[in-house]
C-alpha cells in the first residue's frame, strides 16, 4: 500500500493494483470528502451540469464535479461566488470541486483566444469584452471560488499542430507553471478550506516533449499531475502511447488525472493504463440530445427508426 501526501487536507493512497497493466485503485481525500478512484467528473462549465441537479450526480455516484474558473469568471463572476460563500455553496454540492483554467479553450475556443507571453487575452463570451488571464489571475479567481483542486493556466495545442507549435505552447505552459506555483506560494485560501493544485503534462504527440514536460513540472512540484493535451484529433495509437509514456513518467504516488476523455471505451483504454481521474462534457451533452452510450454501443434516439420503439433502451 501507498500513501502519499503533499499538504494538510489532502492524501492519495493507492489501495490495490495489477502488477501486469498498472491499473489501480485509489482513495484521493480532501477537505470535502473522500473519492475512490479511478472516478469520473462530470463538467458543470458554469457551476452547474447541465440537466441534473446535486442530488441526481449524487445519486449517480458522481463523488467530484469540474467546474472552469475562466468561464466562471465571465458568469456571474469569481468575486459574487466569493461573495456569496464560494462555488461549493452556490451549486449546492458538499463534494470535491476540480476547476479548470480555461487552457483548453485555446484549443475548443481558439477564435475568442489570443496567448500572449504575460497570459492569454480572451474575449468575452457574455457581451464581447476583451479580458488577459495571467496566470495569477487563474489562481486568484480559484482562491475566490474555494475549489479543492486547481489548474494552472497553460496552453493546449491541437493534436494536428507540428512541433514547433507543440513545443512553443508548451515551453509558454512551463514558465505559466511556474508562476502559478510561485503566486499559489503567496497566496491563501479565502473559504477556510485549503486547496491544492496540479500540474499539466503537455508536448502533443512528442516523447521527448512530453518526457522533458513532465521533468520539469516534477521539479517545481504538485499534488497531482494531469496528461493535457489529449483527445484533441491525434490518433488513438498515438494517445494511449503518449498516456502510457506520462503514466511511468509520473510517480506511483501521485495521482494522475487524464483531462477530457470520457468515452466508455476511452475510459477503460485509460483505467488499464493506470489512470485515476477523468473529465468530459460527452456524458450530459450527447444525453440532451438523445445520444446514449449502452452495452450494445452508441444509439441516437433521434432516429426515425424509434418513432414507434417502445421497448427499454437496454
Amino acid at each position: 500500500m501507498s500513501r502519499s501526501e503533499w499538504q494538510e487536507g489532502f492524501s492519495f493512497e493507492i489501495l490495490a493494483e495489477d502488477p501486469a497493466s498498472g491499473a489501480r485503485l485509489g482513495k484521493l481525500t480532501t477537505p470535502h470528502g473522500v473519492v475512490y478512484t479511478p472516478a469520473f467528473m462530470p463538467v458543470g462549465t458554469y457551476g452547474a451540469v447541465k440537466g441534473l441537479s446535486p442530488d441526481d450526480l449524487e445519486d449517480a455516484g458522481s463523488q467530484i464535479i469540474l467546474s472552469n474558473a475562466m468561464h466562471l469568471e465571465f458568469r456571474p463572476g469569481s468575486e459574487i461566488v466569493r461573495k456569496l460563500g464560494g462555488l461549493h455553496r452556490l451549486m449546492g454540492w458538499s463534494g470535491p470541486i476540480l476547476t479548470d483554467s480555461g487552457g483548453f479553450q485555446t484549443f475548443s475556443l481558439a477564435c475568442m483566444m489570443k496567448p500572449r507571453d504575460e497570459g492569454i487575452e480572451v474575449r468575452s463570451p457574455v457581451e464581447g469584452s476583451k479580458h488577459l488571464f495571467t496566470p495569477e489571475k487563474i489562481v486568484d479567481i480559484q482562491r475566490k471560488l474555494g475549489t479543492d483542486f486547481m489548474m494552472p493556466l497553460d496552453i493546449c495545442a491541437s493534436g494536428e499542430a507540428d512541433r514547433d507549435a507543440v513545443h512553443q505552447a508548451l515551453n509558454q505552459t512551463h514558465k505559466w507553471a511556474k508562476q502559478t506555483r510561485r503566486h499559489y506560494n503567496q497566496s491563501q485560501p479565502l473559504h477556510g478550506s485549503p486547496q491544492a493544485v496540479f500540474g499539466i503534462i503537455q508536448g502533443g504527440i512528442y516523447d521527448d516533449l512530453r518526457t522533458s514536460a513532465a521533468q520539469q513540472l516534477l521539479e517545481i512540484g504538485f499534488f497531482g499531475y494531469a496528461l493535457g493535451g489529449l483527445a484533441v484529433g491525434e490518433s488513438a495509437a498515438d494517445r494511449w502511447r503518449i498516456v502510457e509514456l506520462c503514466d511511468n513518467l509520473i510517480p506511483r504516488e501521485n495521482i494522475r488525472y487524464l483531462m477530457g476523455v470520457g468515452t466508455p471505451e476511452d475510459l477503460n483504454n485509460a483505467v488499464a493504463r493506470g489512470v485515476d481521474l477523468f473529465d468530459c462534457v460527452l456524458p450530459t451533452r450527447n444525453g440532451r440530445k438523445g445520444s446514449l452510450f449502452t452495452k450494445a454501443g452508441k444509439i441516437n434516439l433521434r432516429n426515425s427508426a424509434f418513432r414507434e420503439d417502445d421497448k427499454p433502451i437496454e
